[in-house]
């Protein structure tokens, strides 16, 4: 029996959230620029998105850019800019194949011209489909997305759209972001770094971690199905005990 028929359909993650890491590595490992790593990370993404979308997962977020990402030389950035681009541009039959709906989170603004006009336009001609919502997190921090909602949030008390009273979790919510996708069941980040690198901070207060020492690159459909696996093997108790979780379970 393969990874995949291991699998049971009943209880996999709704929300899969992973950190791409290890493009770097990968292409020093080899002998090349950095760049060439982010470039074969690309068929990763295919193999991914394509794995959690037969298998019935509902929303896959992938760490595409962060806001410290800026901080790089200018080169690889330019280079992250223009993969980005091509990408998007030659995945649209991917994506649409699979039904597979592309959307993304994060300050987009801010992205190169190109590069936010390709987002727009994949993002529109997928809108349609319904398998699964693939998010890329584009210029985004959990940091900037929770300053930037309690920004908002103050702005709506001081203008008395809401009371200071009405602020609860539930509403803070609601000025992520993610306000409409629910928090991920899952996080995988690649490479065997332990970090959530400013990752989803707000979302993945009760996610299952998993690290994996695969290099992104090399990250295929059988990583992200012992990573499933893995999840299904482990008891989420969400502050409860394990005799709570059986009396819920048997209802």
């Amino acid at each position: 029996m393969d990874l995949k028929e291991k699998i049971d359909p009943a209880r996999l993650p709704r929300h899969i959230a992973i950190i791409m890491d290890g493009n770097g590595r990968w292409a020093k490992n080899r002998g090349q620029v950095r760049v060439f790593g982010h470039q074969n990370g690309v068929e990763s993404v295919r193999q991914t998105a394509t794995a959690a979308a037969e298998l019935g997962v509902k929303y896959l977020t992938l760490y595409a850019f962060s806001t410290e990402n800026w901080k790089r030389p200018k080169c690889e950035v330019d280079a992250l800019m223009n993969l980005l681009v091509s990408t998007l541009n030659s995945e649209i039959g991917t994506l649409m194949d699979n039904n597979i709906r592309l959307s993304a989170i994060g300050d987009l603004s801010h992205l190169e011209p190109e590069c936010y006009k390709q987002l727009m336009e994949t993002m529109e001609i997928t809108s349609g489909n319904t398998r699964m919502n693939m998010i890329l997190a584009l210029n985004y921090s959990g940091r900037w997305e929770i300053t930037a909602a309690a920004g908002k949030i103050a702005g709506d008390v001081a203008s008395g759209k809401i009371n200071r009273e009405d602020i609860t979790q539930e509403l803070f919510s609601t000025y992520l972001d993610t306000s409409n996708i629910p928090d991920p069941e899952l996080l995988i980040r690649t490479s065997g770094e332990y970090r959530i690198s400013n990752f989803l901070l707000w979302q993945i207060a009760y996610a299952e971690l998993c690290f994996t020492p695969v290099l992104w690159p090399d990250f295929r459909k059988d990583d992200l199905y012992a990573a499933i696996l893995d999840f299904q093997n482990r008891e989420r108790r969400f502050g409860m005990i394990s005799e709570q979780i059986k009396q819920v379970t048997d209802k």
